[in-house]
């Protein structure tokens, strides 16, 4: 059997796991499912599911089966076991090797990346980015814009996230509103939050963004977003921790659910669809602003449109001008702030 890691179990508690309930719940599922086709949302689950032989294929259904998790467990768990005496001394040997090249860097003081600004490349942005949050001693903070994250890096984040936590650092994150909708999102939360991480909401948020310790900035460059740029000009990352102070004050707890908060949401949703239309975004633009994906955006679209009574957009856009809508008006059908 394959080796497995901790990728493979991140992904198997935040996805896998849910598949194979959903399975064994149902009796089977249709090898045709949109979800487990190349490319369908749970198509990394199942395939790890399948790898696992916790699922079979019955050719008289043609549908994927579940199969008893006890006769798999055996013969995933105890390899791990056997090589955890090799992984700690092979750690200690590369510790020391790492001493080594630590002993360099600092003695290189004239390294272009002790400056104030690193730029970093597509596949070492997450390896810098995991090299950051190792270091970080007291705070965390990110801004996570909601455009489909992928689930295997979510849980990825959940396992690392959860770890400086209980080194007794802190963390507060800012998603989208949209965010709220996704179910893996849903499972990060829960478990930074189980360990005392804060999670809020905004209608809109600028761009992504880590700082650690508030020494460090990651922000993505404007030019190519395949490129990340890490900020240690202490002026600067003032600026952009006191930009994330003030969304922080605005935004809504994730974790809350009362009936005035989600009314409150949906009004501010509604309210930065409008601004969206009167400002003439093109519909990719707008739903990459909300956080949501086109075919939301045009659900939005279309309860603007019954609510004013508009067959079409150009009528829509009509009579938003005539009744003097700036998209800033509280939302008619919503009770005032509570």
């Amino acid at each position: 059997m394959d080796a497995y890691g901790p990728e493979d179990r991140a992904l198997f508690e935040a996805a896998a796991t849910e598949l194979y309930e959903e399975i064994v719940a149902k009796g089977g599922l249709s090898t045709q499912d949109p979800r487990i086709t190349e490319g369908g949302t749970l198509h990394e689950a199942f395939e790890l599911l399948r790898r696992l032989n916790l699922v079979n294929r019955d050719p008289a259904t043609d549908s994927w089966l579940g199969v008893d998790p006890a006769t798999v467990q055996s013969r995933v768990v105890a390899p791990l076991g056997q090589q955890g005496a090799e992984l700690l001394v092979e750690s200690s040997s590369w510790a020391k090797a790492f001493g080594v090249l630590d002993h360099s860097w600092r003695r290189a003081s004239h390294s272009p990346s002790r400056g104030p600004i690193t730029y970093v490349h597509e596949d070492g942005i997450d390896p810098f980015l995991a090299g950051l949050v190792a270091d970080c001693e007291e705070e965390m903070l990110t801004a996570q814009p909601q455009t489909g994250r992928d689930p295997r890096k979510l849980a990825l984040a959940a396992l690392r996230d959860t770890n400086l936590l209980e080194r007794g650092a802190t963390i507060r994150t800012l998603y989208q509103h949209s965010a709220r909708r996704s179910s893996v999102t849903h499972k990060y939360v829960a478990a930074v939050t189980e360990r005392g991480a804060q999670v809020r909401t905004l209608d809109e948020f600028f761009n992504r963004m880590i700082v650690i310790d508030r020494r460090v900035a990651v922000i993505p460059s404007p030019e190519d977003l395949k490129v990340a740029v890490a900020v240690r000009e202490p002026s600067v990352v003032a600026y952009l921790v006191d930009v994330f102070e003030r969304s922080w004050e605005r935004a809504r707890p994730f974790t809350s659910s009362e009936t005035s908060l989600m009314k409150d949401i949906a009004a501010e949703q509604r309210a930065m669809t409008l601004r969206m239309l009167i400002e003439g975004h093109s519909d990719p633009v707008s739903a990459k602003r909300l956080g949501v994906s086109p075919r939301t955006y045009a659900g939005y679209i279309a309860d603007l449109k019954a609510e004013f009574e508009a067959e079409t957009r150009f009528q829509l856009g009509y009579v938003i001008g005539q009744q003097g809508i700036s998209g800033s008006e509280p939302n008619p059908g919503v009770e005032g702030d509570s």
